[in-house]
């Protein structure tokens, strides 16, 4: 009896606790920098306030920790966050993952994980990335990812939830945002909070409740940081901003009790797939989902498909059938494209590994350790391998072998692009606003350009380069297309006429290159003259675009695509739009054409496939 009493005492205890209010604390969009004191300072202040107030049960931290992604400065701002007094629990923004030179992998191993999940007073909260890891294009959740989610809250359904992202998930942050609304929808979701618009507003993402939260930057009128304050009751969650040394200012909330969504969600905007339609004759002959994240761009050799993807898979699919002919597991995410020649295929991963692997049967041949993870894109060139990594080193490596032939370790930032090889040079951009041009048999530095360039964001880095006659033609994130003397590196041309960014493609004839522009429309321009001339200009209709995917000429055709899963054709000489085809809402890495009339995509959604006309 007395056990029976002790068990129903408990038990009532539990429920009271269960029901008690409790407040937690939201910090968001930090953007310390390693070398700058400004943010440093702002957060200083915020955890030393934080730790002066009473009845804080925890801390989210959601996103853009960092302006750069780079160790130092994740470790800068962890450092203050393990000042606090109470436990925190943090996620990722995009300038962890797009700006990052371990390939987003730092944020992990400096923070433990990239999720996390824990239960306080009988609600579950969940934080995961929202990405995008490496490539400009919209916020993505990855696959895997939601996949989890489902798991976590399938474990007790009518829990109370409260989910945590950077972005909001919102059709114009998230390419996939209805995914992950129509996965938690039939759940006990009570809010989403998050960051990244550094300002304080109630949203809906497809019905369910969402608060985004201010930065905690100081603010340009008052040069006062903050953060918010959380209030959970019986009945309500209600946020005030706090800012650093004033009072609390109430400004929104929603109700725990009132029912703001169904699983219904035929009254919410979805991907527009009607141009299919208008071009009916386009067909996906095939279609593999490998189920994860692809963020580099696939190559193809003796009718096989060579790609890899978030989780460090690599794999070979028969490019007739779209059947998986075999898969080799790297340490890490694989971002970078893979270059063949020999019956080899050659691959950095962000486990700091360059591999080579047998292309019949994907067996390991040889593989080469760099200090940092590899991001860079192959090239092979009379059997030397040419890639760039993250430990500011570009190497040289006989293809065979994988013996180092040359290293250069002067490049001051990070390497994503893939090469060039012109004139016997290997031209490439880095993350730290320069062009580099090293001798292709020596590794011996011939001639740096910089352009001026003020930031590091404006790097030419993702962008491949492309030349003919004599010049070396470039987009960066500046928005302006540039054309450099091969020999000298001294700049030809730049024309800010027609917006583009990071994208560029050369005509088989070599007289034309062709980049994107960010809103609608494919620019052409001649590559024999001394100054920029406009030969057509196309809108497509895309909308607003950023992705660095190249364009590619095969039998006249230039094939395209964009953040938001579409591809394009166009006629090379004319610019004549000749079809469209969205197959997916997600980016579209370069297009690797096999005819006019063929080509094989991959998309950020784990799709690889084959489109024909």
């Amino acid at each position: 009896m007395k056990k029976q009493c002790l068990l129903l005492i408990l038990l009532l205890l539990s429920v009271v606790v269960s029901a008690q209010d409790f407040r937690f604390a939201l910090i968001t969009d930090l953007h310390v920098r390693s070398n700058d004191s400004l943010a440093y300072n702002d957060l200083r202040r915020t955890v030393n306030q934080l730790n002066k107030t009473p009845d804080i049960s925890f801390i989210l931290v959601t996103g853009d920790i960092t302006e750069e992604g780079d160790r130092a400065s994740l470790l800068k701002a962890k450092g203050l966050l393990d000042q606090l007094n109470v436990k925190y629990y943090i996620i990722s923004g995009n300038h962890e993952t797009k700006w990052s030179e371990s390939g987003s992998t730092d944020f992990a191993h400096v923070f433990g994980s990239e999720r996390f999940q824990f239960e306080y007073n009988g609600f579950k909260f969940l934080g995961f990335a929202t990405g995008p890891i490496i490539r400009m294009m919209d916020g993505h959740v990855a696959p895997q990812d939601i996949v989890w989610l489902e798991e976590e809250l399938s474990l007790n359904p009518k829990q109370p939830t409260i989910l945590v992202t950077h972005y909001p998930l919102l059709p114009t942050d998230v390419d996939n945002w209805y995914e992950v609304t129509d996965a938690v929808r039939k759940y006990n979701v009570k809010a989403f909070l998050g960051g990244h618009y550094h300002s304080n507003r109630l949203f809906f993402y497809d019905g369910i409740p969402a608060f985004i939260n201010r930065s905690n930057l100081r603010d340009k009128m008052d040069g006062l940081g903050g953060y918010s304050i959380y209030d959970v009751t019986k009945d309500s969650i209600i946020v005030s901003e706090q800012k650093i040394g004033q009072d609390l200012h109430q400004w929104g909330g929603y109700s725990l009790t009132e029912t703001y969504y169904t699983e219904d969600n035929s009254i919410y905007e979805r991907p527009d797939f009607s141009i299919n339609k208008e071009y009916s004759k386009i067909k996906e002959v095939w279609v593999t989902n490998i189920g994860k994240t692809i963020y580099a761009s696939p190559v193809v050799s003796d009718n096989n498909v060579f790609i890899g993807d978030d989780t460090g898979a690599f794999y070979s699919i028969s490019a007739k059938s779209g059947n998986v002919n075999w898969t080799f597991q790297s340490g890490n995410r694989i971002v970078g494209t893979a270059a063949v020649s020999n019956d080899i295929v050659v691959f950095g991963s962000a486990d700091a590994t360059i591999y080579a692997l047998n292309t019949t049967n994907g067996k390991l041949i040889w593989k080469y350790s760099a200090k940092e993870p590899v991001l860079g894109s192959a090239i092979i060139d009379n059997g030397t391998v040419y890639i760039g990594a993250s430990d500011h080193t570009f190497r040289a490596l006989n293809l065979k072998t994988g013996k180092l032939i040359w290293e250069y370790t002067e490049v001051k930032g990070y390497i994503e692009t893939r090469p060039l090889i012109y004139q016997g040079k290997v031209i490439f951009g880095a993350w730290d606003n320069t062009m580099y041009a090293l001798d292709k048999v020596t590794g011996r530095l011939i001639w740096t350009w910089d352009g001026g360039l003020s930031r590091m964001h404006f790097s030419p880095a993702a962008v491949w380069p492309v030349a003919a006659h004599g010049k070396i033609f470039f987009t960066a994130p500046d928005r302006v297309m540039t054309a450099i003397d091969a020999e000298t590196g001294n700049t030809v041309w730049r024309t800010k006429e027609p917006m583009v960014r990071e994208t560029i493609g050369l005509s088989e004839d070599a007289t034309r290159v062709y980049s994107k522009t960010m809103q609608d429309s494919v620019v052409c321009y001649s590559t024999l003259e001394s100054e920029p001339k406009r030969l057509w200009i196309t809108n497509i209709g895309y909308g607003y675009d950023h992705a660095a995917s190249m364009p590619v000429e095969k039998d006249g055709i230039v094939f395209g695509s964009t953040k938001n899963g579409v591809i394009f054709a166009l006629d090379g000489l004319t610019g004549k739009l000749l079809w469209k085809h969205k197959v997916g809402n997600s980016l579209i890495g370069t297009i690797y054409p096999l005819s006019a009339s063929e080509c094989i995509f991959v998309s950020g959604h784990g799709l690889v496939g084959l489109l024909k006309n």
